[in-house]
């Protein structure tokens, strides 16, 4: 039999690195990480995510995919036959959005960000993870956050706050860290929770991720569940 493939998106600025400790069965699933690339000048998310799919080779693939990332692989699913589509700490719609980010849409604050600081790893590591810089994770957080092209994070950030999909996919799979402090639960509908996960769930929780994901690939329990 053949393996499912499994195609892995980071999160925002971040590179596949970040799925280092995330194991499935060899004899069961490979996996295929996807990594981001500069936006044309005015990119649509539409025509990324067109781009994006130019990386899968293989036919109905899973697509996981992690805050930002999760959001570019639902994009990805409208223009590709998948298997299952998978996202953590993310969103399924605009209203899933905190009320900051609803704000910034409303006054075009998003606008005024300085993203040319943001190559500031402290900086960077708050708007991608959601958390300041602490000393222990500062070689951690570096190794991570590798796309810190002004450019990139420009388009990045006005994407993620004027993404325009207001109804969420049902078929969606959702798992989301009950204290995640980018997108917070209490504006999450239809997940799976993670207790005590933060937004880097993929990073410190990979344990679980590890022993739920191929049960996630292969059955179809996608009722909201607290573990």
């Amino acid at each position: 039999m053949s393996k499912i493939p499994v195609y892995l998106m980071p999160g925002l600025a971040a590179s596949s690195t970040i799925f280092e400790h995330i194991k499935l069965p060899v004899e069961k699933f490979e996996i295929f990480y996807l990594e981001w690339f500069l936006p044309l000048n005015k990119e649509s998310i539409e025509a990324y995510a067109f781009r994006m799919t130019k990386k899968i080779k293989h036919k109905n693939p899973v697509l996981i995919g992690v805050s930002f990332g999760g959001i570019i692989v639902q994009e990805m699913a409208l223009l590709i036959e998948t298997r299952k589509v998978i996202i953590i700490s993310s969103v399924k719609s605009n209203a899933e959005l905190p009320l900051r980010m609803k704000i910034a849409k409303s006054t075009k604050a998003y606008k005024v960000i300085p993203t040319q600081l943001v190559s500031n790893i402290d900086a960077l590591a708050k708007y991608a993870f959601g958390e300041n810089l602490v000393t222990r994770r500062l070689r951690m957080y570096e190794k991570y956050l590798q796309m810190r092209d002004k450019k990139y994070l420009d388009w990045a950030i006005e994407n993620v706050i004027l993404w325009r999909r207001t109804k969420p996919d049902e078929n969606v799979i959702h798992i989301h860290g009950d204290a995640d402090a980018v997108f917070p639960i209490r504006h999450i509908k239809n997940s799976i929770v993670v207790k005590g996960a933060t937004h880097i769930l993929v990073i410190m929780k990979y344990k679980w991720l590890n022993e739920n994901l191929p049960k996630l690939i292969l059955n179809n329990d996608e009722d909201e569940t607290e573990i």
